[in-house]
């Protein structure tokens, strides 16, 4: 009779199995609201973690988690704040910055951050064999750009000094009204080199000190703490950050994702709190049965082609400009995208810094078959097959088939060729393309951050395309303070450049995602950046 005791413990177990069996599994989304862990996507998976180094969007949006700059940025206006600097001074001219630096910045090794690391930093950035992609925006400073150009080998006669370990100045070449937004730029950020000459030379390219959570050091509110290529990049929130108690979130998770319609599937079946992008043909659905959900917030952010002026046909302005008249972007935007997206008239985003653009991109397929014609080319007799290249996504090969569908009109045959976004950008790099998709977001809210773009010197031109003319008036622009003079200076350049047409502009984006009901101080801004200290999950 002994066994008949154990009965009902036996049937209070096998009722437990039943009922653990039968209950729903805690997602990721849900665990993560419990443990302040926040899964987010970040496109296709990063190149690296240097900071000078990195171009791509999400790479900038994992770096300035990872990292800290001067100055840091208000979660809700993006103006900027203290960072690891707690105060600054500016003459009276406008042209020499003081930074005050807290005396409580560490890397996240322990070691102290002072003023002397960021002089090293701003070194290696200008540094021309490192190659740093976005180096012009250190430009204002007095002698940067000599210095970056091998002009000048003399660093110390760059204003960038050090005259004791918590005080930083900055001299510039000439007042800039952009300056403090300009330091939240991952190129801006100060990295160890302590642990970069650990790994190889300071100023090498293939230098692995960011590859791995062993040998990465940052100062950011977050630092690497896992990084499995292609899948999830972890960070976990800094001990050593000098603002360290304020930050909510314990660790984020950021997810990479070439496929736009993989990234919906995960966030509907509970893997992740936000999307950065959302396949078109689901926006409707989205809106009807979860609009709480979807977000469709104003980006300055401009999709466009680029056109390697390099390659025959393509080096003549009469093909490239049919090319843009042939493109009907009202059918573009309103039929297929469906997210708030404007048509492109210009190439710079309207209203960007209070800037009127000049309204020179226009559908006129009648317009497009004559200068075709006038080419040698009527009804694109003698052209080739041109090749269009984009990087992996649903929502870049729609549009990219809509393009190719307009060229047919126009007598013209594409050929789509689809890349991962790594071969993509050295593809970019190299100029082993014809037409290429693009996007720019703006780096901070004026023209230039957009036009500065295709100068004769930029590293970010890629299209093989210069005008003196144009770099000219960028460059006076960059120096004029009176409103109207540099309105008429960018409205000049643009209009260069939109007529040379090493470009095609095709719309003015919307940032369309996906943003989970418990996430806190996520709030819209123009440059679509969310500083994550600011972040938060409730229940």
């Amino acid at each position: 009779m002994r066994p008949l005791r154990l009965l009902p413990v036996l049937a209070s177990a096998l009722a437990l199995l039943a009922f653990t069996a039968c209950a729903p599994r805690e997602t990721p989304v849900q665990a993560g609201i419990r443990t302040q862990t926040l899964h987010r996507t970040v496109g296709p998976d990063p190149a690296n973690l240097d900071p000078h180094l990195a171009s791509a969007l999400g790479e900038l949006q994992i770096l300035s988690a990872l990292f800290e700059g001067l100055v840091a940025e208000d979660p809700v206006t993006l103006a900027p704040i203290a960072g690891v600097a707690r105060n600054w001074q500016i003459s009276a001219d406008g042209t020499t910055y003081t930074f005050l630096l807290r005396p409580e910045a560490r890397w996240s090794d322990g070691r102290p951050l002072v003023a002397a690391d960021f002089v090293a930093s701003l070194r290696r950035a200008l540094t021309p064999a490192l190659g740093a992609p976005n180096a012009e925006l250190l430009y204002p400073v007095l002698n940067a750009e000599a210095y970056h150009k091998a002009r000048l080998a003399d660093f110390s006669a760059v204003g960038i000094t050090a005259p004791d370990p918590q005080t930083l100045r900055i001299v510039l070449e000439y007042p800039s009204a952009h300056f403090l937004s300009l330091l939240t730029h991952p190129v801006w950020f100060p990295v160890p080199l302590h642990a970069i000459a650990a790994a190889g030379p300071a100023d090498a390219r293939g230098n692995r000190w960011a590859s791995a959570p062993a040998s990465f050091v940052g100062n950011g509110a977050f630092t690497l703490q896992e990084w499995r290529a292609g899948q999830v990049l972890v960070a976990a929130a800094s001990p050593t950050y000098w603002d360290a108690a304020t930050v909510k979130l314990r660790a984020v998770h950021f997810h990479a994702f070439d496929s736009v319609d993989a990234q919906e599937r995960a966030y509907r079946a509970g893997q992740l709190h936000v999307i950065d992008a959302l396949p078109a043909g689901r926006i409707d659905a989205w809106r009807a049965e979860a609009p709480e959900q979807l977000r469709t917030d104003p980006f300055l952010d401009a999709y466009f082609y680029r056109f390697n002026t390099n390659r025959p046909f393509l080096s003549d302005v009469r093909i490239r400009r049919a090319l843009s008249l042939a493109l009907d972007r009202e059918q573009l935007v309103n039929a297929l995208l469906r997210g708030g997206q404007r048509p492109a008239t210009s190439f710079v985003p309207p209203g960007t810094g209070g800037y009127n653009p000049p309204a020179i991109v226009r559908h006129d397929l009648a317009a497009a078959k004559a200068l075709l014609a006038e080419a040698g080319h009527p009804d694109g007799q003698g052209l080739p097959v041109f090749e269009l290249l984009y990087n992996t996504s649903e929502n870049h090969r729609r549009v990219a088939e809509t393009v190719q569908n307009q060229w047919r009109a126009l007598g013209v045959q594409t050929r789509l060729i689809n890349q991962e976004f790594a071969t993509l950008l050295e593809a970019r790099r190299s100029g082993d393309f014809q037409i290429l998709r693009s996007g720019w977001v703006a780096d901070y809210d004026d023209p230039i951050s957009f036009l500065a773009l295709f100068t004769g010197q930029s590293a970010q031109n890629f299209t093989g395309w210069s005008d003196p003319a144009y770099d000219r008036a960028l460059y006076q622009a960059a120096r004029t303070t009176d409103t109207a003079a540099r309105q008429a200076l960018l409205h000049q350049a643009e209009t260069r450049l939109l007529e040379a047409a090493p470009i095609l502009p095709l719309y003015v984006n919307t940032h369309v995602f996906l943003l989970h009901p418990s996430v806190r101080g996520w709030h819209p801004t123009l440059l679509d950046r969310h500083p994550l200290k600011a972040v938060s999950l409730a229940p």
